[in-house]
């Protein structure tokens, strides 16, 4: 029974980060953990683009 309740209590916090994170890209705030998420215009600087090649 403790089992099926840690399993429960689980999922609840996955749902949750899922749902706050759908929620905050809605909103415009792609970079979630970013701390300028939001205010940068040049999208993450941890997800930098490849550069074109030639």
């Amino acid at each position: 029974m403790t089992d099926i309740i840690i399993i429960l209590v689980l999922l609840a916090i996955v749902a949750g980060i899922v749902y706050y994170l759908v929620r905050e890209k809605k909103k415009g705030r792609g970079c979630t953990g970013c701390p300028y998420s939001g205010q940068c215009h040049g999208g993450c600087g941890a997800a930098k683009k490849p550069s074109p090649k030639k």
